[in-house]
């Protein structure tokens, strides 16, 4: 009796999706071909940009860094789903539990900070294009990129341990689909309001910080884009810019609905839509970004030996 209660205190239960055995088949097989679409997608779009010396540009480096944060978003996340999901036994190790919380929290916000360096890329690009290669030169690319994994990393590290310092004797029934820290708290009979603040102090100065960046940013674009005479050359200017908004849009706008909502982290919705970010948008990502783009459309028909016909 004693092992058993050591094994339980030492294990967490993710309650999962359903209980409904066809409804679990159908969430199952959606998770799987989504899974595959966004790791054939990132993966595809990394090759692209590889293998094309025309895209061995600061954009496609950013836009390469994003590819690999999907892939590994996507990777940290969906995987248990479908396990819990074809599982009996939904029940997770701590060390298991804590590596997921700490990769979605490292990588998420890693997210935000490339994103918003995404954003200064456009801005030089539209508003000071005479300075751009001086300004988004490859050295500050890869420096950009590297403090933004190394930032939030650490981050993710010091929430992640203090947020398993806490005793958990309430239940070890997680109301989640997989572990994420505020659904942790839940589950402490500690104050948790330092680790409450320590986390919106976080997420402010990279989250919010982040997102008012890229606002700036395009506010300063739109203003520059506004300017030109031609209808063209604002089409133009516009078009080099849809990819990214379209891109931030559902990545904060998910983020916003989760977190500025009191308590949308415990509903059926809030935790439907906390799922979007790994899934649905990490599989888009790709498929925004290559839609329009005719320099990686062109090498994949290349590659592929496909003429283009219009």
């Amino acid at each position: 009796m004693e092992d058993s209660n050591q094994t339980s205190s030492n294990r967490f239960i993710l309650l999962g999706l359903t209980n409904i055995p066809y409804l679990q088949a159908i969430c199952m097989l959606l998770f799987f071909i989504i899974y595959i679409t966004t790791l054939s997608g990132n993966s595809l779009l990394i090759i692209v940009v590889r293998i094309n010396e025309q895209l061995q540009t600061p954009m496609y480096l950013l836009l390469s860094n994003l590819s690999i944060l999907d892939i590994c978003l996507s990777s940290t996340i969906v995987p248990r789903i479908i396990i819990n999901t074809l599982s009996q036994d939904r029940s997770v190790s701590v060390l298991d539990c804590a590596l997921q919380m700490f990769f979605h929290l490292a990588v998420g916000g890693t997210e935000c900070l490339i994103l918003a360096v995404m954003a200064y890329d456009r801005y030089a690009a539209i508003c000071q294009p005479l300075h751009y290669n001086t300004v988004m030169n490859k050295t500050f690319c890869i420096s950009m990129a590297t403090g933004s994994w190394t930032l939030s990393f650490m981050g993710a590290f010091l929430h992640v341990f203090f947020t398993f310092q806490l005793p958990y004797c309430r239940s070890h029934n997680v109301n989640h689909f997989f572990c994420e820290i505020p659904s942790f708290f839940r589950l402490s009979c500690r104050d948790t309001g330092p680790n409450e603040l320590a986390v919106y102090i976080t997420a402010t100065i990279i989250g919010m910080c982040s997102f008012l960046f890229i606002l700036i940013s395009y506010i300063h674009i739109i203003s520059n884009i506004l300017k030109i005479r031609s209808s063209e050359g604002r089409t133009k200017s516009f078009s080099t810019c849809t990819s990214h908004f379209t891109v931030v849009s559902l990545f904060y706008g998910t983020i916003l609905f989760i977190y500025m909502i009191p308590h949308s982290e415990t509903s059926v919705i809030g935790k439907t839509v906390s799922i979007i970010n790994p899934t649905v948008i990490t599989m888009l990502n790709p498929i925004i970004y290559s839609m329009r783009n005719k320099d990686v459309k062109g090498t994949i028909r290349k590659q592929m030996g496909i003429k283009e016909i219009f």
